[in-house]
């Protein structure tokens, strides 16, 4: 024995919960490697991102090729390959055919039918989001009921009365029934809209003494401006793109619009396909145009934000 003594060693101290090292992929594993490669890149979505791009994005390339190219080498070519003489013929054409004409009866008859729908839906729906009564109840579910009804059930019924109202061959006679069976989802859209706006904006407003006028114009149609742009833009689209009503309702050329004078391109020989195309493409940029300006409140006044 030795007068030294001997020490034993400290226990070493055991690691805190934060300073746990995070185990590594190679820990976890083949299916932690994957989980942790799946949240930095998500291939599924992106295949089906690409796949949709496709989908979308062919057609519209076939179509714009179609327009650049001579009827004789679309005919004869692959519609995806670029045409090796591009021309402008075709937009040309479609020009000279009364293509101005027809889409300013079109036009006319958007603007009228966003008229009427706007104005009638607002007040309507504030009339059922306030009042809360028997009456406004049944008036909403009447439109609702508006909402389970084709349209090709009632073209007869609808030909009689605007032929009993002398407006068969005009641009009323498309007007009113296209604005008629755009109301039940406009009117669910802004009823929806509406709702979102707090209680207590409407008992501020009555404490300081408005009426349901100043109430209606002051508070209401500002907060809902995303609806009425969503209820705008449909309203535009159905009368942009309506074709039952114009083809039963008119008969006389100057009182044709887009898609009934696109029939101006084919006669008893054929189609002309890429003069035909080309006036698709021309008949598309109004509303496009429209599109593109409202875009964001057309996804707010969708989603039920009402503007708040």
């Amino acid at each position: 024995m030795t007068g030294t003594s001997q020490v034993a060693p400290a226990p070493e101290a055991e690691p805190t919960t934060g300073d746990t090292p995070a185990p590594s992929p190679q820990g976890r594993g083949w299916w932690g490697s994957l989980r942790a490669g799946s949240r930095r890149h998500n291939v599924l979505a992106g295949a089906g991102a690409f796949v949709w791009l496709l989908v979308v994005g062919v057609p519209i390339y076939s179509l714009l090729v179609a327009t650049i190219q001579p009827y004789e080498d679309y005919i004869a070519s692959n519609p995806l390959v670029p045409p090796d003489n591009p021309t402008l013929d075709n937009y040309v054409t479609a020009l000279n055919s009364g293509l101005f004409g027809f889409v300013w009866n079109t036009l006319l008859v958007t603007v009228a039918v966003v008229a009427i729908v706007v104005a009638l839906t607002t007040t309507t729906a504030f009339a059922i989001v306030r009042a809360r009564t028997r009456w406004t109840t049944g008036i909403f579910r009447v439109f609702l009921l508006g909402l389970a009804i084709p349209l090709q059930a009632v073209v007869i019924p609808v030909y009689l009365i605007i032929n009993q109202l002398g407006l068969y061959d005009s641009l009323m006679a498309i007007v009113l029934p296209t604005a008629a069976f755009a109301l039940p989802v406009c009117v669910l859209i802004l009823t929806g809209s509406m709702r979102d706006i707090s209680d207590d904006l409407y008992e501020a407003m009555a404490i300081d003494g408005a009426g349901s006028v100043r109430i209606f114009v002051q508070l209401v149609l500002p907060m809902s401006r995303s609806g009425i742009s969503t209820v705008g833009i449909y309203a535009a689209l159905q009368a942009w793109n309506g074709f039952l009503f114009p083809f039963l309702l008119t008969q006389s050329e100057e009182n044709r619009l887009i898609t009934l004078g696109l029939f101006e391109f084919q006669d008893q020989f054929g189609v002309n396909i890429p003069a035909l195309l080309s006036a698709v493409v021309l008949s598309a940029i109004p509303i496009l145009i429209v599109y593109l300006i409202a875009r964001r409140s057309l996804v707010a006044g969708l989603m039920g934000v009402g503007g708040k």
